[in-house]
């Protein structure tokens, strides 16, 4: 493990900070849950265990946060509708697409360390070894404070969501071969070296991902294939309604120790 950015000692799931982003977890995955994020909205979830349609489950998800965090009101011309867009999940996730390095990405990076003690290793540079990129990521969550108390429930039920959906739709499965590309894949290696297996690289503790081999050449000179646990799975392009944050295929994976291969063109 990278000694210049540790897990954090403090989380909110079920396991530690240390085996989440350890190897052996992408090896050998096991679930992992929030605190309170499936008893605080046990209707909902009943709702959508009884529910055969995936676009189905994903319209009574977005319907029912949009309720409970008075989402329905972005077009409505009040104080508290623009409140409501500026704390909502969507925006967080749209904006992350956009910009991983920007204020929204500060925002869900903040949002992965206080849920999983992962902390964040790039922001705009390396965070262990570049003091501006530290400063700036420090600025960012600052900014981002009040927005992150007021996106984390959504957070914590968009991940919950995210991992019945992904059990729903993979019931045998554990991994899933996804993709990504990189411009500079020095950054991330823990073994200059290669073993049989693949090289051992540390991600960043939110980090994009796509199903589409082809599509994570536009995004690097080099691509890896990365068995990426379930578990780990925060977010994928599909699982909310189709008008919703349509993507290029894209995962939201969490951090920490992976095996990855690099592909040739």
């Amino acid at each position: 493990m990278n000694p210049a950015a540790p897990p954090t000692s403090f989380c909110r799931c079920n396991l530690p900070p240390w085996i989440i982003a350890s190897r052996e977890f992408q090896e050998h995955p096991q679930p992992l849950e929030i605190d309170g994020a499936r008893a605080t909205d046990k209707r909902l979830f009943a709702k959508l265990a009884a529910t055969a349609s995936p676009d189905e489950r994903g319209q009574i998800f977005h319907d029912y946060l949009s309720v409970k965090f008075r989402l329905h009101e972005w077009n409505q011309h009040q104080a508290s509708a623009r409140a409501s867009l500026r704390h909502s999940y969507i925006r967080f996730l749209a904006n992350w697409g956009v910009d991983s390095n920007g204020h929204a990405g500060a925002v869900l990076k903040a949002w992965v360390e206080s849920r999983f003690g992962l902390r964040a290793t790039y922001h705009h540079g390396l965070l262990a070894s570049d003091p501006s990129a530290l400063e700036r990521y420090a600025a960012d969550r600052m900014k981002g404070s009040a927005q992150i108390m007021g996106v984390a429930m959504q957070l914590d039920l968009l991940y919950t969501f995210c991992q019945e959906e992904l059990l729903r739709r993979h019931p045998e499965r554990a991994h899933l071969t996804l993709y990504r590309g990189t411009h500079d894949p020095e950054e991330y290696a823990v073994r200059s070296a290669p073993g049989a297996d693949g090289t051992l690289v540390r991600l960043n503790n939110l980090s994009s991902f796509t199903s589409d081999r082809e599509i994570a050449w536009e995004f690097g000179s080099a691509v890896w294939a990365v068995e990426v646990p379930l578990a780990k799975i925060v977010f994928f392009s599909g699982l909310l309604p189709r008008h919703l944050l349509e993507g290029e295929s894209e995962f939201l994976v969490l951090g920490g120790e992976y095996r990855v291969k690099p592909l040739r063109f």
